[in-house]
């Protein structure tokens, strides 16, 4: 298994980028897998402690559910459009796809995960401008930095 801390010491500086794309904003966006396959898409808060990637719902919340019988779940950061004057200053986009398992319950009944990384993206405007860098880090492959035009 790999959580976020295993990326934040193998690769700190991209890490931090990732990290700071999801604090922009409260609420980002899941997905998750429903019973018929088809895939749920929802707004969610996430935070990043205690080395690793923290997730929460109500008590009961049909987001709960899909994760606790696929657990198989994709995070989106906040999105932030990019400035019409200055596109190349777009801070970016981050995404990450991993496994829910899931903790102990909150006193309240809401339930808590932890996601362990499949793979972390993020993807931003490059310099100059006139093209996009990929970047993506999967483990045991570690950081892949592509261009797209």
């Amino acid at each position: 298994m790999t959580w976020w801390s295993e990326l934040v010491e193998s690769e700190p500086e991209f890490a931090e980028r990732v990290r700071s794309r999801f604090a922009v904003r409260k609420h980002g966006t899941m997905a998750t897998v429903r019973r018929d396959g088809s895939p749920r898409i929802s707004g969610t808060e996430f935070g990043f402690s205690a080395g690793q990637v923290r997730l929460g719902c109500m008590a009961g919340s049909v987001k709960a559910q899909d994760l606790r019988r696929d657990p198989r779940v994709a995070l989106h950061c906040p999105t932030e459009d990019a400035s019409e004057q200055d596109p190349s200053g777009w801070p970016g986009d981050a995404k990450i796809s991993g496994v829910a398992h899931e903790e102990s319950p909150g006193e309240d009944g809401s339930h808590r995960f932890r996601v362990e990384l499949t793979a972390v993206v993020l993807t931003r405007v490059g310099d100059p401008p006139d093209h996009l860098l990929i970047e993506s880090w999967h483990p045991g492959r570690g950081l892949v930095r592509r261009l797209r035009r």
